[in-house]
């Protein structure tokens, strides 16, 4: 088997990678609707997708929403390569990214059953828990210091 391979791509060069495991965990097996699983922010988020043998298996996404905040969204690995650590790759790699640019503050919308994974990394619950597309979700915060 060979090493991972995170790499990070413009919406235009992921989109055929990412998109359809996007549509396989949160279309087809967590029931998000379709016409919710694309947004406004993909075309102008970077985009991480992790390779393992060649094939894109999983995928998540940065917006920086100003010049000191950005959000992590749209974490996904197909079912067949979960548990491998691939998650763990794609967060190293966009919070690398986020302070590359300079990023002092990250969000995420993490889902409940997915929050004490983004909790390893740092991130703090905030907010009380909440429904989106029918899953429960909190906010999550990640201080990765001050730019100057």
């Amino acid at each position: 088997m060979n090493p991972l391979e995170i790499l990070i791509k413009s919406w235009q060069e992921a989109s055929q990678e990412a998109y359809p495991i996007r549509k396989k965990v949160f279309i087809e097996e967590q029931g998000v609707p379709e016409d919710m699983e694309l947004d406004e922010y993909d075309p102008i988020a970077k985009h991480a997708l992790a390779y393992q043998d060649g094939l894109c298996v999983g995928t998540g996404r940065l917006v920086r929403l100003d010049n000191h905040h950005a959000q992590i969204g749209r974490m996904a690995v197909l079912s067949a390569y979960r548990n491998q650590h691939i998650g763990t790759a794609i967060l190293n790699s966009l919070i690398a990214l986020a302070k590359a640019e300079e990023i002092s503050t990250l969000t995420l919308h993490a889902q409940v059953s997915a929050a004490s994974f983004y909790a390893k990394f740092g991130f703090v619950a905030e907010g009380a828990i909440y429904d989106e597309v029918g899953i429960a979700h909190r906010n999550m915060i990640l201080l990765l210091g001050k730019t100057i």
